[in-house]
């Protein structure tokens, strides 16, 4: 019994480690993201995993070898898309059109295998209730659908107010978790006296500090650690 354990144990970590490396190599992809053989061969490496870690029958190095085949030939597929136009409209697909010019193609509906009902309700889950307002649909190789609105339809943006704006960039977080990430704050245009500075000003020590963040005024902003819980339910 205790060998038997044993034996799932180490093939559990195993299995562990070779989905990690596998993961590593095919790349890492949100399901939304995934196409259809990306998908299939995700459920199928999950489901040799499984196999290779709970089964006490088999030999362990099969399931193992299945695993590698299969992330190895994925890997494989994953290089040819990139380098083959060919190779990735047979492999992924390519983007077809359902709505263009308030003209909606039927054919195209039956190669996607989506119904009307199924492409209205996807419209207005992406906010569009009336498909007057929509210029062009395109159903993607992911099974999205991507929305152009009519110009008249779209939010007004400050380029269409010809606007000057001033370019943005992201906060950078320069203390986290109490401790000083260096390279982001070079990143920011800062160094660690200008950063003892201003933890100086704002009466705190490093540790004190659960996040600090550094905007595009070179503007830093402290949040401190905070021992005592919040408990109010703003949502309920």
């Amino acid at each position: 019994m205790f060998m038997d354990l044993f034996k799932v144990f180490l093939a559990t970590l195993g299995a562990i480690a070779v989905l990690f490396f596998l993961s590593k190599l095919t790349g890492n992809k949100q399901i939304t993201k995934m196409n259809m053989f990306d998908y299939i061969n995700g459920i199928t490496i999950g489901s040799i995993a499984a196999e290779m870690a709970t089964s006490l029958e088999t030999d362990v190095l099969k399931p193992l070898l299945a695993m590698i085949l299969f992330g190895v030939v994925t890997y494989i597929i994953s290089v040819v898309n990139n380098k083959s136009i060919v190779a990735r409209r047979l492999i992924t697909g390519k983007s077809i059109v359902l709505l263009d010019k308030d003209k909606l193609y039927r054919d195209n509906f039956s190669k996607v295998k989506m119904n009307l009902t199924e492409f209205l309700e996807e419209l207005r889950s992406q906010g569009y209730f009336s498909i007057d307002d929509v210029e062009l649909v395109v159903f993607e190789p992911n099974g999205k659908l991507s929305i152009l609105p009519k110009s008249q339809k779209r939010p007004c943006t400050t380029g269409d107010l010809s606007l000057a704006v001033p370019k943005d960039r992201p906060e950078i977080n320069v203390i986290l978790d109490g401790k000083i990430l260096q390279k982001n704050l070079k990143l920011s245009g800062n160094n660690i006296e200008w950063l003892n500075k201003k933890l100086k000003a704002n009466k705190l020590l490093t540790e004190d500090v659960f996040l600090a963040t550094v905007n595009n005024d070179n503007e830093i902003t402290f949040y401190k650690n905070q021992d005592n819980k919040n408990k109010n339910d703003i949502f309920q």
